[in-house]
């Protein structure tokens, strides 16, 4: 979870390093501790005005397509500035005529354990076809919940946002930087930042 002033020097990173001829425009920059992943808007391919749907559906395709084929080197180069400077896996989308298509994005295993009645909602949605799996199961769940919840999970967002500004304030945050070696009360910590690192990414940045 980072902080909404975070948030913003990270997409204006991207807005200054992204080539002007990359997307029409920049879209969302989203991120977690695994991943952040940026969706541009790319221009709409051009019909007819008696155009069918299957028609246009099938031309937004093509033109997302011609995209991500054409602009592969460019994102990779970018990508790969990216993920060592954050330390985080970068992966893209476009959004086109109405239409939002993410490459390919980073599936982060997440281990929990379950107690029975947990386990039994997982195994009846296996049971009716709507998962194949535990794992899908828990998936479609989450889902569910960032379908519903919107407006309760944008409210805790807030709550951890405020949360984490007090932090900084106190006596561990960046603001403890400023005081001189000799005002440190004794035994405390040379290192005064609240946040391990984050891991370097090492492999190379496949096709985004």
């Amino acid at each position: 979870m980072i902080t909404a002033e975070q948030h913003e020097k990270l997409r204006g990173w991207f807005v200054g390093r992204l080539p002007d001829d990359l997307f029409e425009s920049l879209g969302d920059v989203t991120v977690d501790r695994e991943e952040i992943t940026v969706v541009g808007r790319i221009p709409e391919p051009r019909l007819t005005e008696n155009a069918s749907d299957a028609e246009r559906k099938a031309a937004v395709d093509s033109r997302i397509q011609e995209f991500r084929e054409r602009t592969r080197d460019a994102r990779v180069t970018v990508a790969r500035e990216a993920e060592h400077r954050f330390g985080k896996k970068v992966s893209w989308g476009v959004e086109c005529g109405g239409e939002r298509a993410l490459f390919t994005h980073v599936a982060a295993p997440v281990m929990t354990r379950l107690r029975q009645p947990q386990r039994q909602v997982l195994d009846t949605l296996i049971a009716a076809g709507v998962a194949r799996s535990r794992s899908d199961a828990l998936a479609w769940c989450v889902r569910l919940v960032e379908r519903h919840a919107d407006d309760w999970l944008t409210e805790l967002r807030d709550s951890l946002e405020h949360v984490q500004r007090v932090r900084a304030q106190g006596p561990d945050g960046p603001e403890a930087q400023d005081t001189p070696p000799n005002d440190a009360p004794t035994g405390t910590s040379a290192d005064t930042s609240d946040e391990a690192p984050a891991d370097t990414a090492k492999d190379k940045p496949t096709d985004n």
